[in-house]
């Protein structure tokens, strides 16, 4: 719903309404709710005592231009004080006796740049003061104005939103579409209520219900909406960030609900608007990144770029090529299956999730995912398959229905070695979709997958197969049975039967009577150990050669 207020100007709505936007909160910031009724400038070098000012005004005080005959900061504070003004600007630096002077008269001191004309500083506040909206219009396009500045000085994100804490006096928080927060600037008094505004922003749930369709936030009407939060008298005012017409993530201004206000919805609108011109240009910046990153190693798999070579670019990427690393390849399974666009995100999620150092380029002729990282010295492959099984479980988080093959390479301790560290890497992946498996494999553990995939004579393979298994294949067509799924599953869990018939979902009793039936079936003795290394063999080319 839009956000309302309908109440007298304050010295808070001057300074964010009109006075320029670098201005400076000396003193009384708990005292910017005073009403103001007018504005007057007063030269440090007049007669102030036979200066008329009503109740209520804000006093601009010019910049001393005669210091031999001016009042000094304390005797200018104490006229204000005496008048009852409702605060003072300033230009430049204030001493300390004035400050404790304006402190002990509750009078607020707000701090102007140097550089602000002070006639066109007063004119901005009549203009307030007589046409609030046409005013607030053009605050609206100043902050806008400002943002982009921001921007354009590469400031970047924190830098955006370090402008608005500023501007609004509130916690700014930008998330990402998947509600990750990517940059935030929190005010001190909100830190000890902070976890519980944090917990329920990452909840997917928690987005108004308008904004849940990231392809028709465009139509959102109006742009800024107003949410109550969890902690008690605290809401948000949130706008998603859209670019090519897609929500790309959202921007939160989060205080006590009573004191957001037009400004706050000012800043939240053309905040998003340039939080999405900021995006827009790192998505830029990236993808061109990206290319000069994978163009240098494509030559580096053809042997096309030397080590000192390699070194240099890793520098201008901010990655040790002097590292071991280890090669990954990643591809999707099926015919019908998500982008690798998708999966390079959640490739790169993974890793900064894992604070992993590595390398990442899309090969999309080869149709795969690339990955070199720079693994653990001492202890490589575990380091480097946790990064790989963290892969595994954030594709089937977010893609359930979705299957991926993961192939991991030797260990490359130079940049030589990383082509044949990749041609592995392709091998375990190419194994890896055959046996329809999630589980990432590392090469170095696929000697007898390698071994079968290098038998020429594919009707041996064949008749081996029928002569294993073909009793119980035969059992499992007449009767409808599971017993080849059964013994799957007890290779998958390593002979253990607990775990064997926790992953069929049947009691262990039930799996026992199964293994009896296979023996009895096949005719077979699974208490040996060439019968079980047959068997597992017999699966495994089974699945090698599709023949499932």
């Amino acid at each position: 719903m839009p956000l309302q207020r309908a109440h007298s100007l304050t010295v808070e709505e001057i300074r964010k309404l009109a006075l320029p936007l670098s201005t400076r909160i000396v003193s009384g910031e708990g005292l910017l709710d005073q009403p103001v009724s007018w504005t007057t400038i007063i030269y440090p070098e007049d007669d102030i005592d036979a200066k008329f000012v009503q109740k209520r005004e804000l006093i601009l005080i010019a910049p001393v231009s005669n210091p031999s005959n001016a009042r000094s900061d304390i005797e200018l504070v104490q006229w204000a004080a005496r008048v009852g003004a409702a605060g003072v600007a300033v230009y430049g630096e204030v001493t300390v006796t004035a400050l404790a002077e304006a402190k002990a008269q509750h009078l607020p001191v707000l701090g102007l740049d140097a550089d602000m004309r002070i006639r066109e500083v007063e004119r901005t506040i009549v203009s307030l003061l007589v046409d609030r909206k046409g005013q607030i219009d053009r605050r609206g396009t100043q902050i806008y104005r400002q943002l982009t500045q921001i921007s354009s000085r590469n400031e970047g994100m924190d830098g955006l939103l370090t402008a608005m804490a500023r501007l609004s006096k509130k916690n700014v928080i930008l998330h990402d579409k998947r509600l990750h927060p990517i940059s935030q600037i929190l005010q001190p008094e909100f830190v000890g209520s902070w976890d519980d505004i944090e917990l329920f922003l990452k909840k997917q749930d928690n987005l108004p219900v308008e904004l849940h369709d990231r392809h028709r936030v465009v139509e959102v009407d109006p742009p800024v909406l107003l949410q109550a939060l969890p902690v008690s008298g605290m809401a948000r005012l949130i706008a998603p960030i859209i670019t090519s017409n897609l929500g790309r993530g959202y921007l939160s201004i989060i205080g006590r609900e009573r004191e957001l206000d037009e400004i706050d919805q000012l800043i939240c609108e053309h905040g998003a608007a340039a939080c999405a011109l900021e995006m827009a240009k790192q998505k830029a910046v990236n993808e061109t990144e990206k290319r000069l990153r994978g163009t240098f190693l494509d030559r580096l798999l053809l042997g096309d770029v030397s080590p000192q070579e390699a070194i240099r670019q890793g520098e201008r990427f901010q990655h040790d090529m002097t590292r071991s690393h280890l090669a990954f390849v990643l591809a999707w399974r099926g015919a019908i299956h998500p982008s690798l666009r998708r999966l390079e995100t959640i490739v790169n999620a993974s890793i900064a999730g894992q604070e992993a150092a590595a390398l990442v380029w899309i090969r999309e002729r080869e149709g795969e995912v690339v990955v070199f990282h720079a693994t653990d010295y001492e202890h490589p492959i575990d380091n480097s398959l946790a990064l790989a099984e963290a892969f595994s479980s954030e594709i089937s988080r977010q893609f359930p229905n979705s299957r991926a093959a993961i192939g991991l390479g030797q260990v490359a301790r130079d940049i030589k070695a990383w082509r044949s560290s990749y041609r592995d890497a392709v091998q375990a992946c190419e194994l890896a979709a055959r046996l329809q498996t999630d589980i990432p494999l590392f090469i170095g553990d696929l000697g007898v997958y390698q071994l079968i995939m290098s038998l020429s004579d594919r009707e041996k393979l064949v008749g081996f197969c029928a002569h294993t298994l073909g009793k119980l294949i035969e059992y499992d067509t007449r009767q409808n049975a599971d017993l080849i799924k059964t013994l799957e599953a007890f290779f998958t869990c390593h002979g253990n039967l607990s775990q064997t018939a926790d992953s069929l979902i049947v009691h262990r009793n039930t799996l026992l009577y199964r293994m009896n039936r296979i023996n009895e079936i096949a005719g077979i003795d699974m208490s040996r150990p060439e019968t079980r290394l047959a068997l597992h063999l017999a699966l495994t080319i089974r699945r090698l050669l599709g023949l499932e």
